[in-house]
């Protein structure tokens, strides 16, 4: 049975990665992961959004993907260790900062897809997005981060476990049973799609063995992360079911082409 957080969305999906930072996003310093890279993305015409969580030295599960503020800042503290209200002052003219909460209030015709970066992210958040299940889906790299979050999800009330897409461990299984045509029925139990890159360096992670399996078992494959409109068509065309761009504008435009 399909999950409710694809009910009713266009197909093939178009997921916006980390929101959407346009040309004069990019002129005025707006930050991936912000409101204003999320309202960019709304405003295009996005129905999902891809965004990932961490816990500040508060305890609040914040938008922001990489473990320390270097890039973004050139501050190497970790977000752990930084205060929330620290971290807005930061973000105040990047596009502003959100917390997950925030982000599923603020944006209610949103479906999220949200990556759970540390462990100590996976239980707070779980806890949060269960009033808004049927419109979250979590993932992480880890499948043991994600489980917790979607059991504290559960525990917290939420009338339907929130979408799920399979870590590592899941996708290697994945693969390597597609490839010796042995059922992977076992290994997908749960899982309603697989986000992969095409190539994880020399190795082809999509391959048409991985895709018919995984669509065979009701499991959807989204591909990450595809910006160049040429690529776009192709995996479409080869059937995979989504793409993580950060050109979501673009993407939704060749897609409506195609």
């Amino acid at each position: 049975m399909t999950h409710p957080y694809f009910d009713t969305a266009r197909h093939p999906r178009v997921l916006a990665h980390r929101g959407l930072v346009t040309a004069a996003g990019e002129d005025s310093g707006v930050w991936e992961n912000s409101a204003a890279a999320f309202a960019a993305a709304h405003a295009a015409g996005v129905e999902y959004i891809e965004t990932d969580c961490r816990v500040t030295a508060d305890g609040d599960v914040v938008l922001f993907h990489d473990d320390t503020l270097t890039r973004l800042t050139g501050d190497s503290r970790r977000v752990s260790a930084v205060r929330t209200r620290e971290l807005r002052e930061m973000f105040s003219a990047h596009g502003g900062l959100l917390t997950a909460a925030e982000a599923l209030d603020a944006f209610p015709g949103i479906r999220f897809n949200i990556d759970v970066k540390t462990d100590a992210a996976a239980g707070p958040l779980g806890a949060i997005v269960a009033p808004y299940a049927e419109r979250v889906l979590v993932t992480s790299f880890s499948d043991t981060r994600r489980r917790t979050a979607l059991a504290s999800a559960l525990g917290a009330g939420a009338e339907v476990r929130p979408a799920t897409s399979g870590g590592s461990g899941t996708i290697a299984s994945l693969r390597a049973l597609s490839a010796a045509r042995l059922s992977p029925a076992r290994a997908l139990r749960g899982i309603d799609a697989v986000q992969i890159p095409e190539f994880q360096g020399r190795l082809r992670v999509l391959t048409p063995a991985l895709l018919r399996a995984a669509q065979r078992h009701g499991v959807e494959v989204h591909v990450w992360t595809v910006n160049d409109p040429a690529d776009m068509t192709r995996l479409i065309g080869a059937g995979v079911d989504g793409i993580v761009s950060d050109r979501a504008d673009l993407a939704l435009t060749t897609l409506a082409r195609d």
